[in-house]
């Protein structure tokens, strides 16, 4: 017997043990039935399982992230350190900014734990009222005198312990409501108008929003997400480059009419320009001279000299630069390879619960790769001058205690997702 008959003898037994109720992928297809979703080339049943661990948990995605989370840590330190030898943080010790890092990493690690027992039946339910929740309180920031604003953008609430971002909770509640309305509107996914206008509507609503905080990264992110989803969710091709035309033309149209975005593209294709070299072009030029200086290996931890009050931002938007000057060439190709694997990853762990027959779940979490994947791309990709400038943190590692907290209830509800898989996948209930 060889490999591919022994898989097919093992999907077999577990069909065979799975609740009255719930069909298993290949009895939906016995049945004349298909998945209606997207499994890539091929059907993701056909592919082997990954291996459940004692506690259920997936191990290796845990402890990547749990890398990420310190290697983080590690560099918020690195790259703030010197900070209150500026007049603007003289008040500020030098610890003030890790502190207040490992508070949101604390207080993260602790709203996933409670994210990781929300069966995500109930995740479901609550898709609607999260998405409502992120939309009023992405109204409440533009109101005077309770959204703190911070370098002419209002994007914050304060909370005492920490400044909240609704824009982060929108990214996480944009990606629940796009899968349940792609499980709920299955039916007429060839249908644009009836499929994908109503979707559009929500996310020109949330974007309307967040351009006029400004925040136009965040816009990007949850633009990705819901597209990504529509598409994952069956969408037709066609119609989805149609809405990919529409939302870069729009895109395109937001940066042609306003005169500071427009500078901002100027500076990022011509930052070594007199006119441009301290002005909008000056953090991507300091974000060069860091990556240069790094070379190979690096300059060793702690020894970066663009941390030292020339690259802005080093410890939030920027901290991949002063990661590419201490660690070089290695230490970012590691990184993006970390990210890579992540992302893969989840979006396997996606696919596995379609193939279950749990869609609202797999689609879930490949927009949690998607936003993962996405964010971490352009945050690369600004820092390395591959893109224009754009201030979104790097996932899991950037200074942010609203980001930080997010990223960790998102990467929760992946692992609950995973641990219902490899339960209904052993005869057991999600």
């Amino acid at each position: 017997m060889n490999a591919r008959e022994r898989w097919h003898r093992w999907l077999a037994a577990v069909a065979a043990l799975l609740p009255q109720g719930r069909s298993g992928p290949r009895a939906a297809g016995a049945a004349g039935g298909e998945i209606p979703v997207r499994l890539m080339r091929r059907d993701w049943t056909r592919s082997p399982a990954p291996a459940a661990s004692a506690s259920g948990i997936d191990q290796p995605l845990l402890w990547v992230v749990v890398a990420l989370l310190s290697w983080g840590l590690v560099m918020v330190y690195s790259a703030s350190v010197a900070l209150p030898d500026n007049p603007r943080f003289a008040s500020y010790s030098p610890y003030h900014f890790v502190l207040r890092h490992a508070l949101a990493i604390g207080i993260g690690a602790v709203a996933g734990v409670i994210a990781f027992q929300v069966p995500t039946s109930r995740w479901q339910t609550l898709a609607n009222p999260l998405f409502l929740l992120a939309i009023a309180l992405l109204i409440i920031v533009l109101v005077p005198f309770i959204g703190k604003g911070v370098n002419g953008a209002r994007r914050w609430i304060p909370l005492g312990v920490m400044n909240f971002q609704p824009s982060e909770l929108a990214k996480f509640a944009v990606l629940l409501y796009a899968a349940g309305y792609m499980v709920r509107r299955m039916e007429v996914k060839e249908r644009f108008f009836r499929a994908v206008w109503p979707m559009a509507m929500a996310v020109g609503l949330v974007g309307v929003l967040l351009l006029a905080e400004p925040d136009m990264g965040a816009f990007m992110v949850i633009a990705v997400i819901a597209m990504g989803i529509l598409f994952l969710g069956g969408v037709n091709a066609r119609m989805f480059f149609l809405i990919a035309l529409v939302v870069v033309a729009a895109f395109a149209m937001v940066v042609l009419t306003n005169e500071w975005r427009r500078e901002r593209i100027f500076a990022y294709l011509d930052p070594w320009s007199e006119q441009h070299a301290l002005g909008k072009g000056y953090q991507l030029t300091h974000a060069l001279i860091a990556l240069g200086r790094g070379e190979w290996l690096g300059v060793g931890l702690g020894a970066s000299v663009e941390k030292l009050h020339w690259l802005p931002e080093a410890h939030t938007d920027f901290l991949l630069a002063v990661i590419g000057e201490e660690f070089g060439f290695v230490g970012v190709l590691s990184l993006i390879v970390l990210f890579m694997w992540l992302t893969r990853r989840m979006m396997q762990i996606g696919r596995q619960a379609i193939a279950l027959d749990q869609v609202f779940a797999g689609l879930a979490v490949q927009g949690v790769g998607l936003w993962i994947g996405f964010q971490a791309f352009i945050n690369i990709g600004v820092n390395l001058g591959a893109l224009p400038t754009k201030g979104l943190t790097l996932p899991f590692m950037s200074y942010g205690g609203s980001a930080i907290l997010m990223n960790l209830v998102a990467v929760a509800f992946v692992l609950r997702v995973d641990w219902e898989n490899k339960a209904l996948m052993h005869g057991g209930r999600a």
